[in-house]
């Protein structure tokens, strides 16, 4: 867990560079912020996009424009639109973002997310 204070700051998104993740179809282009223990990201997700692995980490997902879905390993879907959100802490599912038409989500996760003994 970190332990550093980040100072106010803007992020001006239109000056962050995109890189390119291929998916099983489709492209994410992640623009990256990275903090100790946090990491911020604006993801574009392609028209017909299917990420290319099962995702256990935590993660808070803001839908910016379009709709997802969010599916689960066991078949369990999760349909979001422009303006909703999801939270989970890691290692509490097996998840992978999914489009037709395409998405632009906001991520936030870092070390806050992580999985607490009860």
């Amino acid at each position: 867990m970190s332990n550093q204070n980040i100072s106010f700051q803007t992020i001006d998104w239109t000056r962050v560079p995109k890189t390119e993740h291929i998916g099983e179809t489709g492209i994410a282009y992640w623009q990256t912020i990275q903090f100790q223990g946090l990491r911020i990201r604006i993801v574009e997700y392609s028209k017909g996009y299917i990420a290319d692995h099962w995702c256990k980490k935590g993660h808070i997902v803001h839908c910016l424009e379009g709709d997802f879905t969010s599916e689960f390993i066991d078949g369990t879907k999760f349909y979001l639109t422009k303006g909703m959100s999801y939270v989970v802490s890691d290692e509490l599912s097996s998840h992978r973002s999914v489009t037709i038409n395409g998405v632009k989500v906001l991520i936030i996760d870092g070390d806050f997310l992580k999985l607490k003994a009860e």
